[in-house]
């Protein structure tokens, strides 16, 4: 990192990222899909994630509004506990999950069979091609009652990149497996919550601590049914900003997140912090 590095200084990035669970089949439990980040990435390089990026322009535009169903810009702004721009979030994860791993989260607006094309994700991906074209040449619409907004982190001031991500856990369609675009991500795996945790502990994935967060939540319900309901029945939603902690020589030693006993006394002058009073209590 530079001398001249000015944490306080990092632009805060919108984004959105989105577990997509089914039901494992001919076993108990839900499963969900998991992709590994290219070594190359500039943010967590070689990390086991969900799909999800950042929130771009295109996610929030007007062209975009007439084809998602279920779900408005106010509303969905309201559950964020913002003024407005919520939706872009939920268009984000839709997007993002058909980016990085091919999985269309749309339906045929007369309900016949929807049928994807290798050609039109790299199109979406490289920006040729627009959700909102993409959903009226098609004629499709993006049902987003059935994606629930369920957890808000936001990445520690220090890093020299940061987000402010919002979580979403929606039913994987019927029909569609995943894959890895092998540019951003290199591997890909349907694998149960509890033992994706399990081989983050023996050292075969790497997790961010997000992801382990959301993983534990998910680890709770028997169906994927079971947890998009209780999605669904999460409100007022509070963010998690962890703060780094660093010894006497300035040296990273772990975090503190909201809710440890030191999280209240580490003195960081992390401008987000004011945005959110009820961390500061």
């Amino acid at each position: 990192m530079a001398d001249d590095f000015d944490p306080r200084t990092v632009p805060v990035r919108p984004a959105a990222t989105v577990m997509m669970v089914r039901d494992r089949d001919g076993h108990d439990g839900i499963e969900v899909f998991m992709l590994r980040r290219t070594g190359r990435a500039t943010f967590g390089a070689g990390m086991y994630v969900f799909p999800g990026g950042r929130v771009d322009d295109v996610d929030g535009a007007a062209a975009i509004e007439p084809f998602c169903r279920g779900l408005d810009d106010a509303n969905a702004s309201a559950q964020m506990r913002l003024e407005a721009g919520g939706l872009a979030y939920w268009v984000a994860s839709i997007r993002e999950c058909f980016e990085e791993a091919g999985i269309l989260l749309a339906t045929k607006r007369d309900g016949s069979e929807l049928v994807l094309n290798a050609d039109d994700r790299h199109a979406v991906h490289d920006g040729t091609l627009s959700m909102a074209e993409l959903c009226r040449r098609d004629d499709l619409v993006l049902e987003l009652s059935t994606t629930q907004y369920v957890d808000h982190w936001i990445t520690p001031m220090g890093e020299n990149r940061r987000f402010d991500t919002r979580f979403f856990v929606t039913e994987a369609p019927a029909g569609q497996e995943g894959v890895h675009d092998d540019k951003e991500t290199v591997d890909s795996l349907w694998v149960s919550p509890a033992d994706a945790l399990s081989m983050m502990e023996a050292g075969e994935l790497q997790m961010m601590p997000p992801t382990v967060a959301n993983l534990t939540w998910l680890a709770q319900h028997a169906s994927a049914a079971d947890a998009v309901a209780a999605g669904e029945a999460l409100t007022d939603i509070s963010p998690v900003l962890p703060k780094l902690k660093r010894d006497e020589n300035g040296k990273f030693i772990g975090i503190s997140r909201p809710g440890d006993d030191d999280y209240l006394t580490l003195d960081v002058d992390d401008p987000e912090l004011a945005k959110y009073p009820e961390l500061q209590a």
